[in-house]
């Protein structure tokens, strides 16, 4: 199967058709176009043979920049114990916009009886939704033993942790990895010593994601997941119709639609994949969000070939 490696664009408009061309020519993908004034960003998923190649392209050609973002092609749950106004950790919404800079696409999830330390807990069906993502990013608070009391939240985790909190320690239970120096404060993260902070937690969910991604490569999706979204873009035109941001959504292992699961999931199933339909290489079932349906591509070892 095709490994992509995922980047992020930006420059001008100056001959951007030819560099979409040569994205698609390789057989790679324009997942997102923004355009902000007389500036494009463009995420690109680019087979990784291709790579050189797609750098002498943005350098020389379209006189752009290019940098490799491995946040994009992830959905991230951002977790806050609570959203009370009393207890929820300021950096929460930065945290959240600021892994969206890097190409991620985030949800703030408060859970119901997060706050405090004696009655701090997690629902199975919260757990639930929050497995739907491919990783969790739990913000917490300033206190070492208030934060240990909550390490019971993440226990059992599918799906890798990465916390966050104001004391500077090493490692943290139940978590893949632990970012410090990112409490409950009183102000929006501005200074440079608090981007800085902000620039670890990429960095440090950047790297959880890649040991994601080599996990998967081990026993790969039957198909790309960049592929089933270009597909169901193609032929699902209700697509177009959807005011929602982002309307498929690419996954690390499959992608979430944001149509009714009662009304679309059929056609969904249907859509052509490589010459199969999608119900052969992908498990197709109801997301505990709004209804909308999540894809989880099956690993090629349960399919056959893998496209």
């Amino acid at each position: 199967m095709t490994v992509y490696k995922y980047f992020l664009f930006e420059g001008g408009h100056y001959k951007q058709e030819e560099l979409t061309e040569f994205v698609e020519d390789v057989g790679g993908y324009v997942l997102q176009r923004n355009i902000i004034g007389v500036d494009l960003i463009l995420q690109i998923a680019i087979p990784e043979e291709e790579v050189e190649n797609l750098v002498y392209v943005v350098r020389h050609v379209v006189k752009g920049k290019i940098k490799e973002a491995p946040l994009v092609g992830s959905e991230i749950a951002v977790v806050s114990p609570t959203v009370t106004r009393h207890h929820l950790p300021h950096p929460t919404c930065d945290i959240a916009e600021y892994l969206r800079r890097f190409g991620a696409k985030t949800y703030i999830i408060g859970l119901a009886r997060g706050v405090g330390i004696k009655n701090a807990h997690i629902t199975a069906e919260e757990k639930r939704i929050i497995e739907e993502f491919d990783i969790a990013v739990f913000v917490l608070g300033n206190f070492l033993s208030c934060l240990k009391r909550k390490a019971e939240l993440l226990a059992d985790f599918q799906i890798p942790v990465v916390v966050t909190g104001a004391p500077e320690v090493e490692e943290f239970p139940n978590a893949r990895a632990y970012v410090g120096g990112i409490g409950r404060i009183v102000e929006r993260f501005r200074t440079g010593d608090m981007i800085a902070k902000l620039d670890k937690l990429v960095e440090t969910v950047g790297r959880v994601l890649d040991e994601k991604r080599r996990e998967l490569e081990a026993d790969p999706p039957a198909a790309p997941p960049v592929m089933v979204k270009a597909e169901i873009e193609k032929q699902i035109p209700e697509i177009e119709d959807i005011l929602s941001p982002y309307p498929v959504t690419l996954k690390l292992d499959g992608v979430r639609i944001k149509l009714p699961y009662d009304e679309y999931a059929d056609k969904i199933k249907q859509v052509v994949v490589g010459g199969r339909r999608l119900y052969e290489v992908a498990e197709v079932v109801k997301s505990r969000l709004h209804n909308y349906i999540l894809v989880k591509l099956l690993p090629e070892s349960m399919v056959g070939t893998a496209i």
